[in-house]
């Protein structure tokens, strides 16, 4: 095998001269080109306030206490640095790859094709996560429709068996049967097992087999893959319109909530230390990703060199000042250990008795959430299309439509690859896996922004990463986080360099590749003066990657051999930088 071939790169003059002649499917056909700076800014704010403002702000809540801020602020710190690098690769390349196409130009095709894989475990999974969450308020909320004069006394009610995963009412119901033939009452279980058990019970069969799907969660994928399918002029108006009607509630419910803060509920500020408030890292991360999307709509852009740095930077900008407000405005209202619910922010209101605000909340997270697919099923064909125009991905995937100019075949395989496996897999399993995806993503466009910053002889954009040298501000940052865990540290690290048994100690295992790799990192800062606003978006985003759980390393390492086999099976021979076909 010759290895050089692994990491043949894309020249950026190559990608430029394609992008300039239309980059057009094999019939010609391209995308049109709608979008601005406000659209990409909407789009980056419909992708990031979701799921995470109104459902894992919770949990996250009454894990740190109102010290969450600060956990907000550090995710923010590191999206913001690696969106220094995508807004300087968005601005040199503005074609839809985004991270794959990066990666293509700095590190060469097999990177390439790993990081293209690895974003579609991120946006599609992501979007099952976001799907499952989306029916949750839904059916919330059709149960809180009270209009007697309508005959509606008592809400809209969906049955359980339509509103659930298979598994997780096979998995519920055989629960629930232990637990009732030991004499537990049905009413005393967790309500996740009391949903599944009725769900099991009441679904309708067929031959034995019973029929459980979440319904609410399939239709309103069918449904934005439908729109996003028709236009980005379509789809942009309908995140435009989105946007505003969630910032408008968000904007509310601060306003109302700031009445009713009791500052005693801010103490303790740090109840459970540091341990506590990075407990909710993956939580905290989630409700950031989806920024990096915006740049897979490069093609569609009036003019992206200059629109798609400001879109990336004003959306991150603007969700964190949104996330920090909430965290400090929902802490104070309630006890931060009463936050572990599903949907904070409607709890609180209810706790006050002010339900109003908790229906208005209700329709306004619907209503994010749907942005958020409809952002994720935006960017994932784009992917998916880059991928094919430069072989690694059947021709298929590059197909454009005739009358709407969207990647029509990438955008229905998107919208089965969502909707399939909502059917059978619990949600609960993937948040970690979609986290892992977008850190690793984050990782390498920083590393390739490092890798090219020296580089003479390729062209640059508008807008440049500021460069500050590294080389002595890097080993003072480590030598004073050393100092600072040493003093307010002692116990964790008597507790990290202890060994205990296999089960804690494998959860270590990536924090201590982070420190392998932060020495390094290190040196080369010293060595080679990188820049240092790459160096700290890759450090910060390893850093949230050791966080993560070593079974979610372990299962994205399983995703990522699947995908070196496709790779090597179809992907490498039919690779458009092949000189020769290989038979």
């Amino acid at each position: 095998m010759n290895f050089n071939s692994l990491f043949r790169r894309k020249t950026v003059d190559n990608i430029l001269k394609q992008a300039a002649s239309g980059y057009g499917d094999a019939e010609g056909v391209t995308l049109s080109k709608h979008l601005g700076v406000r659209d990409l800014t909407a789009f980056g704010i419909a992708a990031i306030i979701g799921a995470g403002v109104f459902s894992t702000i919770g949990q996250a809540s009454a894990d740190g206490g109102p010290a969450v801020i600060f956990l907000f602020i550090f995710t923010a710190l590191a999206c913001g640095f690696s969106a220094f690098a995508y807004a300087e690769f968005a601005s040199m390349v503005p074609v839809s790859g985004s991270a794959y196409t990066y990666s293509y130009v700095a590190f060469g095709e097999l990177i390439a094709w790993v990081i293209g894989w690895a974003l579609i475990m991120e946006y599609g999974v992501g979007n099952i996560t976001v799907a499952v969450s989306w029916s949750d308020y839904f059916t919330s909320l059709l149960d809180s429709i009270h209009i007697p004069a309508l005959g509606l006394s008592h809400g809209i009610h969906v049955p359980e068996w339509a509103s659930i995963d298979y598994i997780t009412a096979s998995s519920s119901f055989q629960s629930a049967s232990e637990s009732i033939s030991k004499g537990i009452a049905l009413d005393k279980l967790p309500d996740t097992v009391k949903t599944g058990y009725l769900a099991w019970m009441h679904a309708p069969s067929i031959g034995g087999f019973r029929l459980i799907a979440d319904l609410p969660a399939i239709a309103i994928v069918i449904f934005i893959t439908w729109l996003v399918f028709i236009g980005i002029k379509e789809t942009k108006n309908a995140s435009n319109a989105m946007v505003i009607v969630k910032l408008s509630i968000v904007l509310l419910v601060i306003a109302i909530g700031l009445f009713h803060i009791d500052v005693a509920n801010w103490t303790p500020f740090w109840p459970h230390g540091v341990g506590g408030v990075l407990k909710g890292v993956s939580a905290v991360f989630f409700a950031y990703i989806g920024f990096d999307a915006i740049s897979t709509t490069a093609e569609e852009c009036k003019n992206p060199e200059r629109d798609l740095p400001r879109g990336i930077m004003y959306a991150i900008i603007i969700c964190t000042v949104l996330y920090v407000i909430i965290a400090l405005v929902l802490t104070g209202m309630v006890k931060y250990s009463e936050l572990a619910v599903g949907d904070p922010l409607s709890f609180v209101f209810q706790k006050l008795n002010m339900k109003w605000i908790s229906f208005i909340i209700g329709i306004s997270a619907v209503i994010a959430m749907t942005s958020v697919l409809l952002v994720f099923q935006l960017g994932q064909p784009r992917i998916w299309m880059s991928m094919s125009r430069d072989g690694l991905l059947p021709p298929a995937f590059s197909r454009i439509h005739r009358k709407y100019k969207t990647p029509s075949f990438a955008t229905i395989v998107t919208g089965f690859v969502v909707a399939v496996p909502i059917l059978f897999i619990p949600s609960d399993i993937v948040l970690d896996l979609c986290s892992m995806g977008t850190l690793f993503a984050f990782v390498l466009v920083c590393g390739g922004v490092l890798m090219l910053q020296n580089r003479t002889d390729i062209p640059r954009g508008k807008f440049r990463t500021p460069y500050i040298n590294s080389q002595f501000i890097m080993p003072l940052l480590v030598l004073g986080t050393i100092m600072l865990v040493y003093v307010y540290g002692k116990d964790w690290c008597t507790d990290f360099f202890t060994y205990g048994s296999w089960d804690v100690f494998k959860d270590k295992i990536p924090m201590y590749i982070f420190f392998v790799g932060g020495a390094i990192l290190t040196v080369a800062c010293y060595i080679n003066k990188l820049s240092l606003i790459p160096v700290l978006g890759l450090i910060f985003c390893f850093y949230l990657m050791a966080q993560i759980k070593a079974t979610s390393w372990l299962g994205f390492l399983l995703w990522l051999i699947l995908g070196l086999i496709i790779y090597f099976g179809y992907s490498k021979k039919n690779s458009k930088l092949n000189p020769t076909p290989i038979p």
